[in-house]
Formats: C-alpha cells, sequence, structure tokens
C-alpha cells in the first residue's frame, strides 16, 4: 500500500486516452532534441518521450501526447522523421477521454464481479459442515487474501512504472485477473482440504424435538481432533501441490518475459509477482487467519469443539 500510495500508477492512454506514437531510427537522435522539438516547434504540453527498442533491435522512441487531430498528427510525424536517419513511425494509437474512462469502469467492475462470485461460490460450498466458524467465513478470509494478491503486482507495476515508466494497460488488468484465478483456485484448494479434514474428524449426533406438530431435528458435530490440528494437517497434505504447481507456472512465465517481445514482458513480470504472492498467501496468511478468526470468535482452537446445525 505505501509503494502505490507514494509513487502511484502510471495510466497509459487506454484509461487516460490520448495518442501514443513509436517511432524507430537506425541512428537515433538525442531525446532532449525530440522533447525540444515536440515543446518548442509543435507547442505540445503534457507529453513524456520515452527510450525503447523494437523487435529488431532498432533504436525508438515512445510518444505520448494529448489526443492528436489529424493536422498536429501529420505535422509530428514530419518533424520526426526529419530528426535522425531511417526514420519509421511504426506505431500510433489514439483513445479518446470518454473510451478511456470507460475502460476504467469496466475494468474495476470485472474485478469486484469476480470476487463477489468467488465470495459466494465459496460460502455455498462450505454450507452446512458443521464447522466452528460460519461458511461465510471461509469466503471472506478468501477475499482478504486475494486483496493481498493483487496489492503485491500492483505495488511491483507501481516501481515499474516510476523507475521505467511503465504504464497501466488493459494488458494489466488482464494480468490482475489471471492473478485472482490462479490465487483463488490455490486457496480454495487448501480450504477444501480443510473441509475434509472437518468431514472426516467429527461425530454426528441427532436430537429430534417436536414442536406444533412438527419433528425438527438438532444436529450436534463434535470434532474429534483440534481445529488448528486439523488446519495445519490440510495444508500439509496441500503444500507439496501448492508449490509444484507454483514453480511449473513461473518457468512458462519467466520463458515468456525472456523469449517473448517488448509488449508481453511488463504482462509477464506482474504474474509472476501475483504467482509468487498467490502462493505465499494461501500457504501462510489463509489457513492461519481463519484459526486466528476462529480463536478470537472464543473456540478453543487446540482442543475438540462441536457445533449446532439446527
Amino acid at each position: 500500500m505505501g509503494l502505490i500510495a507514494g509513487l502511484g500508477l502510471r495510466f497509459g492512454i487506454d484509461f487516460t486516452g490520448g495518442a501514443l506514437t513509436e517511432v524507430v531510427y537506425t541512428a537515433s537522435p538525442d531525446k532532449a532534441a525530440v522533447e525540444t522539438m515536440l515543446a518548442e516547434e509543435l507547442n505540445l504540453q503534457g507529453f513524456s518521450v520515452r527510450e525503447s527498442v523494437d523487435e529488431r533491435g532498432r533504436a525508438a522512441f515512445l510518444i505520448r501526447t494529448k489526443d492528436l487531430r489529424e493536422s498536429e498528427r501529420s505535422n509530428m510525424h514530419t518533424a520526426l522523421s526529419r530528426m535522425g536517419s531511417g526514420a519509421e513511425i511504426t506505431r500510433f494509437t489514439s483513445i479518446g477521454p470518454v473510451i478511456g474512462q470507460e475502460l476504467r469502469d469496466k475494468a474495476v467492475w470485472a474485478i469486484a464481479a469476480v470476487l463477489a462470485v468467488i465470495v459466494l461460490y465459496v460460502a455455498y460450498a462450505f454450507a452446512g459442515i458443521g464447522t466452528p466458524v460460519r461458511s461465510w467465513t471461509y469466503g471472506g478470509i478468501t477475499i482478504l487474501v486475494l486483496m493481498h494478491d493483487i496489492l503485491v503486482p500492483t505495488a511491483v507495476m507501481a516501481v515499474l512504472g516510476y523507475f521505467l515508466g511503465a504504464e497501466v494497460d488493459v494488458l494489466f488488468v488482464m494480468a490482475l485477473l489471471a492473478v485472482l484465478g490462479y490465487s483463488v483456485n490455490d486457496t480454495i484448494v487448501v480450504f477444501d482440504r480443510v473441509r475434509e479434514q472437518l468431514v472426516a474428524n467429527r461425530e454426528e449426533h441427532v436430537i429430534e424435538r417436536e414442536e406444533a406438530g412438527i419433528v425438527l431435528k438438532d444436529i450436534t458435530y463434535t470434532l474429534t481432533a483440534p481445529y488448528a490440528q486439523l488446519v495445519n494437517t490440510a495444508v500439509n497434505e496441500t503444500l507439496a501441490r501448492s508449490i509444484n504447481t507454483s514453480i511449473t507456472t513461473v518457468v512458462a512465465l519467466l520463458a515468456l518475459y525472456i523469449l517473448g517481445g517488448e509488449v508481453t514482458e511488463t504482462f509477464a513480470l506482474v504474474l509472476l509477482a501475483g504467482v509468487m504472492a498467490g502462493t505465499y498467501s494461501s500457504i501462510c496468511i489463509a489457513s492461519p487467519l481463519v484459526v486466528a478468526y476462529a480463536k478470537w470468535k472464543g473456540v478453543a482452537v487446540d482442543t475438540v469443539q462441536s457445533s449446532k446445525i439446527n
């Protein structure tokens, strides 16, 4: 949170609107000369120039400006072509501010919808198992863990933006959604094993009673082992699976980062940070939080407990 608040995020034109121009040279001019030309000759304000390299190893500049009119775009391309040698405009993208705001809103709604569905699914999957904590607790803790898993790659993006000029774009949102899917899968696997341990280590007691001519059943479950011990057993049983899955995913992402193009480098780095955060959180945060919450609610997690379902 500190890194994100302190450094901030550099939003790309996908979200802010504007124009992005990429120009490559066989012999490139100085960055300062390009900036001077944009400011003094073309009278552009609020632009940024970032040095880059294209797929063929040629020097390039990524120039971000306001949304340009056709005459302004033509004048800028002509001026850039006069600088250096072998100039070639390889990319020009223009997005209006209305479209950018729409993309930002849709990104927020997409992430919120994913989180809501996850809570509902986890609560449904754990309904009625008679654990010392309610089924909604598992869903709530899953969301807290997912917030951690989102904050880590977002903080990485803030650092990349501050030092390397990386910008938040649609690919970043896709990376966050992929991290959410990966992390929740890892966490649910651990919690599902907790559920299996709770079902396998309990005794069921049924007491029938009659009220107004209706027979009601009170079902009491008594755990045959301490809750903390069952959670610890579930984590140990899934530990190898979580680590092995993470290693194979990291290897694939490293290959994408090293062998992939420049466009996917930031995407791969964000996913790497998210995968490592998700692996750590599912093992070291999610399960301890469940036990800590049960203890805070007054459950003696180190001794056997009973719970009642009407």
